[in-house]
């Protein structure tokens, strides 16, 4: 890494915890190859400090921060303005700082469509289903209202949970009209018949990584032309992907989205192109894969 002096320009993450993000990884890969001044550091950040913290980051002239659990909601107060994609979302992970103050928006559901926009499919035709209803199913639902698909299941275990999360988009009736909530066991009527199926629950992560959110003999249902996509990057594959591997689907891991989300972000920060490439080396080359 280059050295760091008195000019270095500041950039980092807030969460808690945030020891274990791998945004410092690939977003300091790319600033080494663009041979910049700048670096970017994990800041721990408690939701108790988080007003101290926003004052501390004009303080110090930070240039501009990512944001993860469990501040995406809570940062809003805080920002100047929101662009619409963040707005729509309900959440921000990406900040950066303007003459008026602080902006956010997410580019989560950049990120998230990046490897879907790849592929050559009709998405007018495809009614996707979404597996969990919390802050990371909403990205992915305003991805997929982004991309074209003409109605969009959401699968959660709660009925009131899934109601308030229905009810959340009644401001936006472009997705409002197209949404709809579906109790887990209804899955078996829903899989047989879906060509996309997005994983957004923390199911399968370590050390559970012998668990899916969806049981083998319910995968076996789901068609081999579908597509399955993990949220999830570590382990690689996931349970849940090597279920619907085994039935000749294709499957998408998440670490492409975080590459493409941290690209995004990084762009906004730099306003120029980044080495996407180098970030995706980066992170493969720690996680071994």
């Amino acid at each position: 890494m280059s050295l760091i002096t008195g000019t270095t320009k500041l950039l980092g993450v807030i969460g808690d915890p945030v020891k274990h993000s791998l945004s410092p990884l690939m977003h300091n890969r790319a600033i080494e190859e663009l041979g910049l001044d700048y670096v970017y550091i994990p800041l721990p950040v408690t939701q108790e400090n988080l007003a101290k913290a926003m004052a501390g980051f004009e303080a110090i002239s930070l240039v501009g921060f990512n944001i993860t659990i469990p501040h995406k909601q809570a940062i809003i107060p805080y920002l100047a303005e929101i662009t619409p994609t963040a707005q729509m979302v309900g959440a921000v992970n990406t900040v950066w700082r303007t003459n008026t103050g602080w902006k956010g928006t997410n580019t989560d559901v950049e990120g998230f469509i990046a490897p879907l926009q790849t592929l050559s499919r009709d998405w007018s035709k495809i009614t996707p289903v979404i597996l969990g209803n919390g802050g990371a199913a909403r990205a992915v639902v305003t991805g997929l209202v982004e991309l074209g698909c003409p109605q969009i299941y959401v699968v959660g275990r709660d009925r009131h949970k899934l109601n308030e999360f229905s009810q959340s988009w009644q401001n936006s009736p472009n997705i409002s009209s197209i949404l709809q909530t579906h109790l887990w066991s209804e899955l078996i009527h829903l899989i047989p018949s879906t060509q996309l199926l997005v994983n957004t629950t923390p199911v399968g992560m370590s050390p559970q990584i012998e668990n899916s959110p969806v049981d083998a003999s319910l995968m076996q249902q789901l068609p081999s032309e579908a597509i399955a996509y993990d949220l999830i990057y570590t382990p690689n594959p996931t349970q849940f992907l090597k279920l619907a591997k085994a039935q000749g689907a294709m499957a998408i891991d998440g670490l492409e989205m975080l590459v493409q989300q941290g690209a995004s972000a990084l762009q906004i920060w730099l306003q120029q192109p980044v080495p996407i490439d180098k970030m995706r080396e980066s992170l493969r080359a720690y996680l071994k894969l």
